[in-house]
Order: C-alpha cells, then sequence, then structure tokens
C-alpha cells in the first residue's frame, strides 16, 4: 500500500512499533548496542519547562496514551493522572527500565503529551474565563482530520462541555452543535431554514438559531424568537468581529431586544474566534454559552522535556536537570506540588503545614497496566472541579 492511500497518516501499530521517531534516536541505539550500553537501566523523567504563554498552570492529557503505547513492555511507570494541574518544572511522569525500551519511543511520548497536554490546558482556560457558563469545542475542521477525535477528547479533559464531531459517542459524550449558514444560504430565507429546523429535527436537539446571515444580529434575533417563540432555546452570533460595533454591545442590545419583548427564556450563544479573554468579556456582557475552535484547536502544545536523572542506580543528569529519580506529592487544599528523592518522606506543605499527599499513580508495573484507566466523563467532572478551586485560591489566568 502506499502511503497517499492512507492520507500520509501513520498507523497505532507504527506508533507502536517506534517508527515514528527521530533519526538521532536510531543512530544512537546503534551505537549503544554495538557498544553494549543499550540496556543500560535507567530513569527518565518528564516535566514541562515552561507553559504556553507563560501560564502559571495548565492540565495534562495523553498519559493513557503513553500507557498504551508502552503497555507490554518491562517497563515501571509511575504519572499523575490524565486531567491533573500541571505547573512548570514539575515531573508529571516517571519510567523506570533499559534504555532500549525506552528510548526509540520517545518522540511519540513527548508527541502524545505535548500536544494532547496543549490542548487541554487552552480548553480549561477557556473554560476557566466562562466560568459556569457552557463551553463546546466547535474546531475539528481546523486541524488534521486523523487527529480530530484525539484533540476533541483531550478539549473534554480539560473541562469543555462538548464538542460537535460525530465520532465523540464512541468515547461517551453526545456531539453538540446549532447550524451553519449553508442551510440558511441554501433556503434563502431565514424564517424558512428555522422553522425547518424546528419541524424535522427530533425535540432532543436544542433549538437554537443561528442569527447573522442576511440581516443586523438584533433583526434576526427577533425574527428568529417571533418564528419559534417558547421553542426557540437560543441565538447563535457568529460574527465576534462585527462589522458594526464592539460584541459586547451587539451581545447586550440583542439581550435587551428579546427581553423587552418577553423572549427572556431565549439564551445568547456567541462563536466565530474567541479566546479565554473575549469568552470572559462577552460573559461580562450577558452571552450565556460559547463556541469554540481555532484556539483550541490550534493551541501551542506544552513544552515537555523528557531526561536521563539516573543511570543503573547512579543519580545522573545533563546540566539544569536536578539528577536522580524523584516522588512527587501535592497538597490538595492548595494546589501546591513538591517533589523529593525517591523514597524520602512525605514534604509538608509551605503553606499550611500539614504532611503533602502521594501524587503519582503507577500507571504500568513491568509493562503490565495497573492503573484503571478513568471514565472520561469522570476525568471531565474533576476537571471542572479543579478549575472552581483554582478559581477560588485567586489563580488568573
Amino acid at each position: 500500500m502506499r502511503r497517499e492511500d492512507e492520507f500520509f497518516v501513520v498507523s497505532g501499530r507504527e506508533i507502536k512499533e517506534g517508527k515514528v521517531t527521530d533519526i538521532y534516536f536510531i543512530r544512537t541505539m546503534k551505537v549503544l548496542r554495538a557498544k553494549g550500553l543499550a540496556d543500560k537501566h535507567v530513569v527518565m523523567e518528564i516535566a514541562a519547562r515552561s507553559l504556553p504563554n507563560g501560564a502559571p498552570w495548565g492540565i495534562l492529557a495523553g498519559v493513557e496514551e503513553v500507557a498504551r503505547l508502552l503497555e507490554g513492555g518491562n517497563l515501571d511507570v509511575y504519572a499523575l493522572p490524565d486531567g491533573s494541574l500541571l505547573r512548570p518544572w514539575i515531573p508529571i511522569m516517571r519510567i523506570e527500565g533499559a534504555y532500549s525500551e525506552i528510548g526509540p519511543l520517545e518522540t511519540s511520548i513527548l508527541g502524545f503529551l505535548c500536544s494532547l497536554s496543549g490542548i487541554a490546558t487552552m480548553a480549561a482556560r477557556v473554560k476557566f474565563a466562562a466560568g459556569e457558563k457552557p463551553v463546546v469545542n466547535f474546531g475539528i475542521r481546523r486541524q488534521h482530520p486523523a487527529v480530530s477525535l484525539a484533540y476533541e477528547r483531550a478539549s473534554l479533559i480539560g473541562g469543555l462541555d462538548g464538542s460537535s464531531g460525530i465520532l465523540l459517542e464512541e468515547i461517551g459524550f453526545k456531539p453538540v452543535g446549532t447550524m451553519p449558514h449553508a442551510m440558511i444560504i441554501l433556503f434563502g430565507d431565514q424564517v424558512a431554514a428555522w422553522k425547518s429546523f424546528d419541524e424535522v429535527l427530533p425535540d432532543e436537539v436544542p433549538r437554537i438559531a443561528l442569527v447573522d446571515t442576511f440581516y443586523d444580529e438584533k433583526t434576526e434575533a427577533i425574527m428568529a424568537a417571533e418564528a419559534l417563540k417558547d421553542r426557540l432555546e437560543g441565538v447563535r452570533l457568529d460574527t465576534p468581529s462585527s462589522r458594526r460595533g464592539r460584541m459586547s454591545d451587539i451581545i447586550k442590545e440583542v439581550r435587551w431586544e428579546l427581553d423587552v419583548r418577553g423572549f427572556k427564556h431565549v439564551k445568547i450563544f456567541v462563536s466565530g474566534g474567541l479566546n479565554e479573554y473575549t469568552v470572559k468579556e462577552y460573559s461580562e456582557a450577558g452571552a450565556d454559552a460559547f463556541g469554540v475552535g481555532s484556539h483550541i484547536m490550534g493551541a501551542k502544545p506544552v513544552d515537555f522535556g523528557m531526561d536521563i536523572v539516573e543511570v543503573e542506580g547512579e543519580p545522573r543528569a545533563k546540566r539544569g536537570i536536578k539528577s536522580g529519580a524523584k516522588d512527587l506529592y501535592i497538597c490538595e487544599e492548595h494546589l501546591i506540588y513538591k517533589y523529593v528523592p525517591k523514597g524520602s518522606e512525605p514534604p509538608k506543605c509551605p503553606v499550611c503545614g500539614k504532611e503533602m499527599s502521594y501524587a503519582y499513580r503507577k500507571i504500568l508495573d513491568g509493562g503490565r497496566l495497573v492503573y484503571r484507566i478513568e471514565d472520561l466523563k469522570a476525568i471531565n467532572e474533576a476537571t471542572k472541579d479543579l478549575l472552581r478551586k483554582l478559581r477560588d485560591l485567586g489563580e488568573g489566568l
């Protein structure tokens, strides 16, 4: 089969076989095997040098993928679980075993963690800005189709309330979405399009009318409300870069016009070119829900590095990296991490003075998966709780 027959997509089998790797790892393994060093027992740790845009916190994703990548070998792996809080320079994973089992897979290990944690982190920042108001992912068209489900899943690990891709049902979430401009344009009449949407689709599909196709947002919002009345759940404004004024003012105007006509039940859904800062602004202006695409799906990757810290029991690391295997602890009350040399006594929280809790979970034991992978919905809810806690602690964007 020619590679182009698969849209130049790498298969899961090829990833497991170590074929997604940088050439210098292949050359390195050739040298190490020739000199009898390839199977030396090492401890490698993974930590983020920094978070995108200098953020003080992020959300971890990609641990399940790494576990499945390394499963079946002879490695011990300790890690924070998916959905955990990220802090710069905190080791989120420790891998122990023969270097020959780890080195050729380093590229894929980091690829999973860097990309998926970047998506989860940006999703979490947007959700943090929205507070309790719903945020859904509308961005699968902004990435290669082959990674759409992985990226949607990462955005849900980051705490989003939904996503639009239909494959989402395979991982336990119902896809969400409204209607495109194309449908209204094909009808050539907004009211006919909205009424047909209402007539054809089952009641479980929310009646959210797109209201900026031909006329002013205010005008079309009124038209939609008068056409569908109590059946209309919301109107979607998809023009933050409006041709006539600030979007915050448009939101306030639409809210006013709907309210004075008795349509206070109709929510305002905003999409198109949003980020965490505009979400915060539009939320304060009265928007009730948000669809965010490019900003989440095009998120910068987290700058994880993977380093040897111990060789055959001897602490050994490159400059700038603290040598020796480490254990990681957290104060759940204040969301503070501390790491100590492996096997040391648990440290105390510098804020409350209480003994900190062990943060790692054992993921693989001799290559055997020993950690129960959490249900995605449970991770999603846990992340939302974590974001509430960050707000309560006074953390910002």
